[in-house]
């Protein structure tokens, strides 16, 4: 903690006399990223609430992620597909006869997310993890902006057929390891605070290459930033500061967090954070 540098992207929002920070972080990430610089340490202690897409260490919220994860509906797949999802869990260390519980998207989405462990970049250090801890240990409220059930009808409700395509797509990338290099220069964009680099993510990174995918990602990211700003706002009306903490990705476009809360009437200032290297 002595040494942690600023990383990720700050925002001031002012509304009412009172001020909040939105932060935007990655879902994994290296040891050292977790741990915060002085300037997003300065946000997390003037706030006393702590707002997360969702709270990994609340032991309901736990619950109702397993739930409703392993309640999902299923895909049908042929067995070459079977197989090939089989083998890419056991290439992972993971157990195949838990993961193939999941609906099959969710399993691709599962192995994505551990692709990039030999780069040092692991879910366990996921930013949002790090900071549900660090409130605690602060003696700050900390609380989901977001519910299990929601999240997972986002990633799910698409049209079948579109479904099938990330899913082919999802496993060709695995067995590619074209997914490792990706998730590292998305990560990298975040460790460097690099806000023009974010901006300009649709032009560099590979995940918006198909019509399929333009829909993952307007249902991902877009499709639920109203509903963010809406929950920001309350809990910025109803606190003496909130310290919201939501993927870098929600920050960008015409309809990012950033953006919507300007609508709602805050003062956005985008804080610069410096780095010491």
């Amino acid at each position: 903690m002595r040494n942690a540098q600023d990383r990720g992207f700050l925002w001031r929002v002012e509304k009412d006399s009172r001020v909040s920070y939105l932060f935007g972080t990655v879902h994994i990430a290296k040891f050292d990223w977790m741990f915060p610089g002085p300037a997003v340490r300065r946000a997390l202690l003037a706030s006393d609430t702590v707002a997360l897409e969702l709270d990994m260490l609340d032991p309901s919220i736990q619950r109702r992620v397993a739930e409703a994860m392993t309640k999902a509906g299923a895909m049908p797949l042929s067995d070459d597909v079977s197989a090939r999802l089989k083998r890419q869990a056991q290439a992972a260390c993971v157990d195949d006869a838990a993961l193939a519980r999941l609906n099959p998207l969710l399993q691709v989405m599962t192995l994505s997310l551990l692709a990039a462990r030999h780069e040092g970049l692991d879910p366990q250090y996921g930013i949002d993890l790090f900071l549900a801890g660090f409130a605690r240990s602060a003696g700050k409220s900390v609380v989901s902006l977001e519910t299990p059930e929601a999240q997972m009808q986002t990633l799910l409700e698409g049209d079948p057929a579109q479904s099938q395509v990330l899913l082919l797509q999802g496993l060709a990338d695995l067995e590619a390891r074209r997914l490792a290099p990706r998730l590292m220069r998305i990560a990298q964009v975040w460790a460097d605070s690099d806000h023009a680099r974010l901006a300009s993510y649709a032009q560099w990174c590979e995940c918006m290459q198909t019509a399929a995918d333009q829909d993952f990602l307007t249902r991902l990211l877009d499709a639920r930033n109203p509903a963010l700003a809406e929950r920001i706002e309350q809990l910025h009306a109803s606190s003496r500061g909130v310290f919201a903490a939501v993927g870098s990705l929600h920050m960008t476009g015409p309809a990012s967090l950033p953006t919507l809360l300007r609508e709602r009437g805050f003062h956005v200032e985008r804080i610069e954070l410096q780095r010491r290297d």
